[in-house]
Protein backbone atom coordinates (compact mmCIF):
# COMPACT_ATOMS: atom_id res chain seq x y z
CA UNK A 1 0.00 0.00 0.00
CA UNK A 2 2.73 2.75 0.74
CA UNK A 3 4.59 1.30 -2.07
CA UNK A 4 1.60 2.21 -4.71
CA UNK A 5 1.20 5.50 -2.98
CA UNK A 6 4.72 6.65 -3.09
CA UNK A 7 4.80 5.50 -6.76
CA UNK A 8 1.73 7.60 -7.46
CA UNK A 9 3.52 10.89 -5.61
CA UNK A 10 6.54 10.08 -8.55
CA UNK A 11 4.38 10.13 -11.17
CA UNK A 12 2.04 13.22 -9.69
CA UNK A 13 5.45 15.18 -10.19
CA UNK A 14 6.76 13.56 -13.11
CA UNK A 15 3.62 15.14 -14.75
CA UNK A 16 3.65 18.06 -13.20
CA UNK A 17 7.28 18.80 -14.17
CA UNK A 18 6.98 18.15 -18.20
CA UNK A 19 3.83 20.45 -17.86
CA UNK A 20 5.84 23.28 -16.17
CA UNK A 21 8.72 22.65 -19.26
CA UNK A 22 5.53 22.60 -22.20
CA UNK A 23 4.21 26.07 -20.41
CA UNK A 24 7.98 27.19 -20.32
CA UNK A 25 8.49 25.98 -23.78
CA UNK A 26 5.89 27.88 -25.22
CA UNK A 27 6.87 31.14 -23.57
CA UNK A 28 9.94 30.93 -24.64
CA UNK A 29 8.95 30.57 -28.12
CA UNK A 30 6.08 33.48 -28.25
CA UNK A 31 9.01 35.71 -26.97
CA UNK A 32 10.03 37.21 -30.45
CA UNK A 33 13.57 38.10 -30.01
CA UNK A 34 14.62 41.87 -30.16
CA UNK A 35 16.34 42.91 -33.70
CA UNK A 36 19.72 44.70 -33.12
CA UNK A 37 21.38 46.72 -35.29
CA UNK A 38 25.01 48.16 -35.49
CA UNK A 39 26.01 51.60 -34.44
CA UNK A 40 29.20 53.27 -34.09
CA UNK A 41 30.53 54.24 -30.87
CA UNK A 42 33.83 55.57 -29.28
CA UNK A 43 36.32 52.67 -29.03
CA UNK A 44 38.24 55.14 -26.40
CA UNK A 45 37.53 58.24 -24.53
CA UNK A 46 37.80 61.22 -26.98
CA UNK A 47 38.24 64.85 -26.05
CA UNK A 48 36.64 67.70 -28.02
CA UNK A 49 38.55 68.88 -30.86
CA UNK A 50 40.34 65.59 -31.78
CA UNK A 51 39.70 64.24 -35.39
CA UNK A 52 38.52 61.02 -35.64
CA UNK A 53 40.69 57.98 -36.61
CA UNK A 54 39.61 54.22 -37.46
CA UNK A 55 41.59 52.92 -34.33
CA UNK A 56 39.06 55.76 -32.20
CA UNK A 57 35.89 53.89 -33.74
CA UNK A 58 33.94 50.61 -33.81
CA UNK A 59 30.45 49.02 -34.53
CA UNK A 60 28.47 47.37 -31.61
CA UNK A 61 24.74 45.85 -31.35
CA UNK A 62 22.23 47.92 -30.20
CA UNK A 63 18.17 47.70 -30.18
CA UNK A 64 16.21 48.59 -32.86
CA UNK A 65 13.77 50.04 -30.56
CA UNK A 66 16.13 52.25 -28.46
CA UNK A 67 18.13 53.65 -31.28
CA UNK A 68 19.98 57.25 -29.95
CA UNK A 69 18.58 59.97 -32.34
CA UNK A 70 21.04 60.59 -35.08
CA UNK A 71 23.31 57.76 -34.26
CA UNK A 72 25.80 56.61 -37.38
CA UNK A 73 25.69 52.87 -38.50
CA UNK A 74 28.39 53.62 -41.35
CA UNK A 75 31.91 54.01 -39.96
CA UNK A 76 33.55 54.91 -42.67
CA UNK A 77 32.03 58.75 -42.66
CA UNK A 78 33.33 59.31 -39.37
CA UNK A 79 37.03 59.15 -40.21
CA UNK A 80 38.66 62.63 -40.53
CA UNK A 81 35.58 63.87 -39.20
CA UNK A 82 36.58 66.70 -35.73
CA UNK A 83 34.47 66.40 -32.48
CA UNK A 84 32.98 69.21 -30.85
CA UNK A 85 32.52 67.72 -27.68
CA UNK A 86 33.96 65.24 -25.54
CA UNK A 87 32.97 61.61 -25.53
CA UNK A 88 33.36 58.46 -23.40
CA UNK A 89 34.05 55.20 -24.54
CA UNK A 90 31.39 52.94 -25.91
CA UNK A 91 29.00 56.55 -26.31
CA UNK A 92 26.96 56.73 -29.55
CA UNK A 93 28.54 59.25 -32.32
CA UNK A 94 26.11 61.29 -34.06
CA UNK A 95 25.79 64.36 -36.35
CA UNK A 96 25.41 66.73 -33.76
CA UNK A 97 28.52 65.62 -31.72
CA UNK A 98 30.48 66.83 -34.90
CA UNK A 99 32.03 69.72 -36.01
CA UNK A 100 31.03 70.64 -39.90
CA UNK A 101 32.68 68.05 -42.44
CA UNK A 102 35.97 69.86 -43.76
CA UNK A 103 36.65 71.79 -40.12
CA UNK A 104 40.38 71.05 -38.98
CA UNK A 105 40.75 69.80 -35.60
CA UNK A 106 41.90 71.91 -32.75
CA UNK A 107 40.07 75.29 -31.24
CA UNK A 108 38.64 76.56 -34.62
CA UNK A 109 36.28 73.81 -34.69
CA UNK A 110 34.72 74.67 -31.35
CA UNK A 111 33.95 78.50 -32.07
CA UNK A 112 30.34 78.49 -33.03
CA UNK A 113 29.48 80.51 -36.38
CA UNK A 114 29.80 83.85 -36.17
CA UNK A 115 31.73 83.73 -33.02
CA UNK A 116 35.61 84.51 -32.54
CA UNK A 117 38.07 83.06 -30.33
CA UNK A 118 40.49 85.77 -27.91
CA UNK A 119 42.95 85.28 -25.49
CA UNK A 120 43.18 87.20 -21.94
CA UNK A 121 45.96 86.83 -19.88
CA UNK A 122 45.24 86.05 -16.05
CA UNK A 123 46.84 84.92 -13.12
CA UNK A 124 45.53 83.24 -9.90
CA UNK A 125 43.22 85.51 -8.95
CA UNK A 126 41.91 87.24 -12.58
CA UNK A 127 41.27 83.70 -12.69
CA UNK A 128 39.33 82.79 -9.81
CA UNK A 129 41.96 80.78 -8.92
CA UNK A 130 41.79 78.14 -11.07
CA UNK A 131 38.04 77.61 -11.35
CA UNK A 132 37.85 79.33 -15.07
CA UNK A 133 37.57 75.90 -16.83
CA UNK A 134 36.49 74.94 -20.42
CA UNK A 135 33.08 75.08 -20.78
CA UNK A 136 32.32 77.32 -18.00
CA UNK A 137 30.60 80.95 -18.21
CA UNK A 138 32.28 84.14 -16.62
CA UNK A 139 31.61 88.29 -16.62
CA UNK A 140 34.50 90.19 -17.61
CA UNK A 141 34.95 93.07 -14.89
CA UNK A 142 37.49 95.90 -15.87
CA UNK A 143 39.21 98.69 -13.59
CA UNK A 144 40.12 101.80 -15.17
CA UNK A 145 39.61 105.39 -14.20
CA UNK A 146 36.55 107.13 -15.12
CA UNK A 147 38.79 110.55 -15.53
CA UNK A 148 42.43 111.14 -17.18
CA UNK A 149 44.12 110.98 -13.54
CA UNK A 150 43.78 110.70 -10.03
CA UNK A 151 42.16 108.03 -7.93
CA UNK A 152 39.53 109.41 -6.61
CA UNK A 153 37.90 108.47 -10.16
CA UNK A 154 39.15 105.26 -10.27
CA UNK A 155 35.95 102.56 -11.41
CA UNK A 156 35.08 99.06 -11.11
CA UNK A 157 32.15 97.87 -13.43
CA UNK A 158 31.29 94.07 -15.61
CA UNK A 159 31.47 95.10 -19.11
CA UNK A 160 30.50 92.07 -20.46
CA UNK A 161 28.65 88.73 -19.09
CA UNK A 162 28.06 85.05 -19.66
CA UNK A 163 31.62 85.06 -22.06
CA UNK A 164 32.04 81.00 -22.67
CA UNK A 165 35.54 79.69 -21.45
CA UNK A 166 36.89 77.52 -24.85
CA UNK A 167 39.89 76.87 -23.89
CA UNK A 168 42.72 77.60 -20.65
CA UNK A 169 46.73 77.85 -21.53
CA UNK A 170 46.38 75.45 -25.06
CA UNK A 171 43.87 72.81 -23.75
CA UNK A 172 40.26 72.35 -24.40
CA UNK A 173 39.16 69.31 -22.22
CA UNK A 174 36.11 70.08 -20.44
CA UNK A 175 35.74 66.61 -19.19
CA UNK A 176 38.47 67.91 -15.47
CA UNK A 177 36.74 69.58 -12.59
CA UNK A 178 39.78 70.19 -10.71
CA UNK A 179 41.33 74.07 -10.67
CA UNK A 180 44.24 74.83 -12.70
CA UNK A 181 45.93 78.11 -12.39
CA UNK A 182 46.95 78.95 -15.99
CA UNK A 183 48.40 82.34 -17.57
CA UNK A 184 45.83 82.58 -20.46
CA UNK A 185 42.36 82.06 -20.99
CA UNK A 186 40.67 82.14 -24.12
CA UNK A 187 36.85 82.79 -24.32
CA UNK A 188 34.78 82.95 -27.30
CA UNK A 189 32.87 86.35 -27.81
CA UNK A 190 31.54 87.84 -30.61
CA UNK A 191 33.16 90.33 -32.81
CA UNK A 192 32.09 93.61 -30.75
CA UNK A 193 32.91 91.75 -27.61
CA UNK A 194 36.28 91.28 -29.21
CA UNK A 195 36.89 94.81 -29.58
CA UNK A 196 35.35 95.87 -26.17
CA UNK A 197 37.93 93.24 -24.62
CA UNK A 198 40.85 94.64 -26.52
CA UNK A 199 39.76 97.79 -25.45
CA UNK A 200 39.36 97.29 -21.92
CA UNK A 201 42.61 95.61 -21.12
CA UNK A 202 44.71 98.67 -22.94
CA UNK A 203 42.96 100.67 -20.63
CA UNK A 204 42.94 99.19 -17.40
CA UNK A 205 43.23 95.68 -15.60
CA UNK A 206 40.86 92.53 -16.20
CA UNK A 207 39.16 89.87 -14.10
CA UNK A 208 37.07 86.72 -14.29
CA UNK A 209 33.98 86.61 -12.78
CA UNK A 210 32.56 83.01 -12.35
CA UNK A 211 29.03 82.70 -12.93
CA UNK A 212 25.96 80.05 -12.44
CA UNK A 213 26.29 77.95 -15.92
CA UNK A 214 22.04 78.07 -16.07
CA UNK A 215 21.88 81.65 -15.02
CA UNK A 216 20.97 83.82 -17.90
CA UNK A 217 19.66 86.73 -15.67
CA UNK A 218 21.93 89.89 -16.51
CA UNK A 219 23.95 91.54 -13.83
CA UNK A 220 22.97 95.70 -14.29
CA UNK A 221 25.03 97.79 -11.79
CA UNK A 222 26.20 101.18 -12.26
CA UNK A 223 29.98 100.17 -10.89
CA UNK A 224 31.83 100.41 -8.39
CA UNK A 225 33.75 103.97 -7.48
CA UNK A 226 35.92 104.74 -3.99
CA UNK A 227 32.62 106.81 -3.15
CA UNK A 228 29.97 104.39 -3.31
CA UNK A 229 32.55 101.78 -1.75
CA UNK A 230 33.07 103.77 1.34
CA UNK A 231 29.31 105.47 1.77
CA UNK A 232 30.95 108.62 1.25
CA UNK A 233 28.40 111.71 1.02
CA UNK A 234 28.82 113.64 -2.14
CA UNK A 235 30.02 117.54 -1.64
CA UNK A 236 27.43 119.99 -1.37
CA UNK A 237 26.51 121.89 -4.68
CA UNK A 238 28.30 125.99 -4.28
CA UNK A 239 25.32 128.42 -3.65
CA UNK A 240 24.54 129.97 -7.27
CA UNK A 241 26.20 133.54 -8.32
CA UNK A 242 23.90 136.29 -7.61
CA UNK A 243 22.65 137.35 -10.77
CA UNK A 244 23.65 140.55 -13.04
CA UNK A 245 20.65 142.64 -11.70
CA UNK A 246 21.25 142.43 -8.25
CA UNK A 247 25.27 143.29 -8.67
CA UNK A 248 24.50 146.02 -10.66
CA UNK A 249 22.25 147.50 -8.10
CA UNK A 250 24.30 150.49 -6.51
CA UNK A 251 25.08 150.63 -3.15
CA UNK A 252 23.90 153.01 -0.44
CA UNK A 253 26.33 155.69 -0.14
CA UNK A 254 26.72 156.67 3.78
CA UNK A 255 26.01 160.39 4.81
CA UNK A 256 29.43 162.52 5.29
CA UNK A 257 29.99 162.73 9.18
CA UNK A 258 29.39 166.35 10.67
CA UNK A 259 33.41 167.65 11.10
CA UNK A 260 34.16 167.41 14.57
CA UNK A 261 34.78 170.17 16.43
CA UNK A 262 38.80 171.21 17.09
CA UNK A 263 40.21 172.91 20.59
CA UNK A 264 42.77 175.94 20.23
CA UNK A 265 45.56 176.77 22.23
CA UNK A 266 47.40 180.43 21.96
CA UNK A 267 51.08 180.16 21.85
CA UNK A 268 53.20 183.36 22.61
CA UNK A 269 56.93 182.88 21.98
CA UNK A 270 58.74 186.40 22.56
CA UNK A 271 56.67 189.35 20.62
CA UNK A 272 55.39 186.01 18.29
CA UNK A 273 51.78 184.41 18.63
CA UNK A 274 50.72 181.06 17.07
CA UNK A 275 47.34 179.27 17.46
CA UNK A 276 47.78 175.64 17.83
CA UNK A 277 44.68 173.05 16.70
CA UNK A 278 44.47 169.81 17.80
Amino acid sequence: MNNRRALMMMALAIVLGLVAVVLASRWLLRQTPTSANKIIVAATDVNLGQRLTPEMLKAIDWPADSLPRGAIRDGSKLVGRVLKTSVLRDEPLSEAKLAPAGTLGGLSALISEGKRAITVRVNDVVGVAGFALPGNFVDILVNTQAAATGNENAISKIVLERILVLAVAQEVGRDETKPRVVNAVTLEVTPAQAENIDLARSVGTLSLVLRNQVDPRPGVTDGATKTSLLGIARAPAEPPVATSAAAAQPRPQLAHAAPRARACVGVIAGVQRTQECL
